[in-house]
């Protein structure tokens, strides 16, 4: 049962990314990436969270919301969460009061639909082999996105990892927050419970997500030392919110 019911869930998201995706490729024509992001972008991945939990029985518990600035505060905010699964890709925007910007390998815009969509709504996609030109186009469209009014979301450990794992802590965001004057919100995450990375299958329980306060770069700090405060915080709140995956 749990295997038919994750397969009904990928299905709905494979079948309704094609109408939406298009709907999104056509009014991106006529109209603002931010238009697109509140009418078509938004509410698909809203309603990809909400398949994963009424199908595939994959609830969640946030804590700390207070400290995401409200809708109306122009604060340039980079946010950085914990990287163990798809689902955070898609909760985030699905309940950000902000539009967000993500910072991804260049390589997902050639999925269709998804990344084409992905293509047109003002995102930075990098090619991550040539680093020194992927640095100076997240800084230069980090920049120009977080004047727009957006939050840029920078996975720090650049890629998935094993539930009670840890990856290397890249300082990418808080060059940026150097370089933009913007603060980072940390954020543990544990998807890995319930949709582990590199499968298909949801294993029904509850993720919780718990959102730090922001952090910005103290007098004279670097941007390592900044990233290894988000990287302490990050840490040792995922051993308060999943202690069974680090008891060992």
């Amino acid at each position: 049962m749990r295997a038919i019911k994750s397969l009904l869930t990928f299905l709905w998201m494979a079948l309704s990314v094609i109408p939406m995706g298009t709907l999104l490729l056509i009014f991106s024509l006529f109209v603002s990436a931010d238009r697109l992001w509140w009418w078509f972008a938004q509410p698909w991945l809203s309603g990809a969270i909400f398949a994963t939990r009424r199908i595939g029985g994959v609830q969640y518990r946030v804590h700390g919301l207070e400290n995401l600035p409200d809708k109306g505060d122009n604060q340039r905010i980079i946010l950085c969460p914990k990287h163990q699964s798809t689902w955070e890709t898609f909760f985030f925007p699905s309940m950000s009061p902000h539009p967000l910007a993500y910072v991804f390998k260049r390589e997902l815009l050639y999925i269709p639909f998804f990344g084409w969509s992905l293509a047109r709504l003002n995102m930075v996609h990098i090619d991550r082999s040539a680093r020194s030109e992927a640095w100076n186009k997240v800084a230069t469209l980090g920049a120009k996105l977080m004047d727009n009014g957006k939050w840029i979301i920078m996975f720090p450990e650049g890629t998935r990892t094993p539930r009670g794992g840890q990856g290397d802590y890249k300082s990418g965001a808080a060059r940026l927050a150097l370089a933009t004057g913007a603060s980072i919100i940390p954020i543990a995450v544990a998807s890995g419970r319930c949709w582990p990375r590199k499968t298909w299958r949801f294993i029904p329980g509850v993720i919780d997500v718990s959102i730090g306060e922001p952090m910005a770069l103290h007098t004279g700090e670097s941007p390592s030392e900044l990233m290894a405060r988000v990287e302490a915080w990050i840490e040792a709140e995922m051993r308060v919110i999943d202690p069974l995956a680090y008891a060992a």
